[in-house]
């Protein structure tokens, strides 16, 4: 039994700290809010996401919604911290917790563009996904994506996750435009395969880093 799992079956999903070789997520924190603005305005990195942040207001206020949502025990957000500066580069969280049915989704990760095409994603998700079903004791993990963002769905699945199917008409964005999302999964009995994969992955990156 996983260490997240209550006597009643149910998940407990907590504030956590997981620390990999090349980041380290930690529980996103108010204080986060002005560091991430300083790295978190670029359009690019807002294209696809239904409530863009173009200011440091906005982004003041996404981490004060995401807090909010933790505190409502539905998600729990993560800053994206660089191990080697120990700078902040973005976020991630869980989401959409499901507690009995022992379900998340991993989604809202954004990395800032100096550390795109980098070992910080896979390695975000590698450690989102080992806490999933190791400790937390998960029997399903979704990702989502636009129907239209064709460079995630190709990362989502190159981490192995199996697509699943469109949801039409899902999201209205902020241009007005009607989102058809697209959804992804990974089951536990599918994880140690992935794990293996991601695994190898990183010390392929790592090795030609050093």
């Amino acid at each position: 039994m996983g260490m997240g799992e209550a006597t009643s079956n149910q998940m407990i999903v907590e504030p956590v700290t997981l620390t990999g070789e090349f980041v380290q997520l930690e529980p996103m924190l108010p204080a986060h809010g002005p560091m991430l603005a300083d790295v978190g305005l670029d359009e690019e990195l807002w294209r696809w996401i239904p409530d863009p942040v173009h200011s440091r207001e906005e982004m003041l206020a996404y981490v004060a919604a995401a807090l909010e949502q933790q505190a409502r025990g539905v998600s729990l957000p993560f800053t994206i911290v660089e191990r080697a500066s120990g700078k902040v580069i973005g976020t991630t969280r869980y989401a959409n917790i499901e507690h009995v049915h022992r379900r998340i989704e991993i989604g809202w990760t954004w990395v800032a563009i100096p550390w795109q095409r980098t070992a910080v994603n896979t390695e975000c998700k590698y450690l989102l996904l080992r806490h999933a079903f190791e400790t937390l004791g998960c029997i399903r993990v979704e990702l989502k994506t636009d129907s239209l963002n064709e460079k995630s769905r190709k990362a989502i699945g190159r981490i192995g996750a199996r697509e699943e199917g469109i949801f039409r008409n899902h999201m209205i964005t902020s241009t007005g435009r009607i989102r058809h999302s697209i959804y992804f999964s990974i089951i536990d009995s599918e994880w140690p395969v992935v794990k293996v994969a991601l695994e190898a992955k990183l010390k392929r990156t790592e090795a030609h880093i050093r």
